[in-house]
């Protein structure tokens, strides 16, 4: 039982850092700040589904996308480990990691519908970016039952705090200040950049045995 509980912890944090909904909510605020409260719920609604749908595909067809395109564990966990490490380590500069950020164009469209921010930037690619997709795939790359609940149930939950942090975040925002929330992201990048290099050495563990094996 502690095993799991363990496991649910570093899974849930993984996502929570990752994701960050402290320093992504004014990023939300920013994109929303001309819409009524009814249009800024919608919003966030519409963008924490479409990245639950997307992250719970990955989890599901993991092992299938693998087959089909002849890739090995260990080869996905030391390229998804890579590219954790790299925004984990982008936030620890306190910088904002280029796949998890929104591009001029799509600030751009987003001037032209409300709710088309829930699809870009917000659910692709500041929610359900690529280090999102990998970490959940790593997590529930063995196929178990218990291992694939754990990232599915995790994940929702994050999406429910994203979604309240969007909805009612505006105020905690403002009281802690910037500087708060960089030291925020510079802690999430610290452990994201841990479990990038966790993914790596087991990635390669993995590797060095199957080469052993054959």
């Amino acid at each position: 039982m502690d095993s799991f509980f363990a496991h649910f912890a570093t899974v849930f944090m993984g996502f929570f850092a990752i994701m960050n909904p402290i320093a992504n909510t004014p990023i939300f605020m920013g994109l929303t700040a001309e819409d009524e409260l009814k249009v800024k719920k919608q919003v966030a609604w519409r963008a924490v589904l479409l990245a639950f749908i997307i992250v719970l595909a990955f989890s599901l067809l993991g092992k299938l996308i693998f087959t089909m395109f002849g890739i090995s564990l260990p080869a996905f966990r030391v390229t998804g480990g890579i590219l954790v490490l790299m925004i984990g380590f982008n936030m620890l500069q306190g910088e904002q990691s280029k796949v998890h950020s929104p591009s001029e164009d799509d600030n751009k469209k987003s001037i032209d519908s409300e709710l088309s921010v829930a699809i870009s930037p917000l659910a692709i690619p500041i929610l359900a970016g690529p280090g999102t997709i990998a970490t959940a795939m790593n997590f529930s790359a063995d196929g178990k039952i218990e291992e694939l609940s754990i990232t599915i149930i995790s994940f929702a939950i994050l999406c429910i705090i994203t979604y309240l942090s969007f909805v009612f975040g505006q105020k905690f925002i403002k009281f802690i200040g910037d500087s708060a929330i960089k030291v925020i992201t510079r802690l999430m990048g610290l452990i994201l950049a841990v479990i990038g290099m966790q993914m790596i050495i087991e990635g390669i563990y993995g590797a060095i045995r199957m080469f052993n094996k054959s």
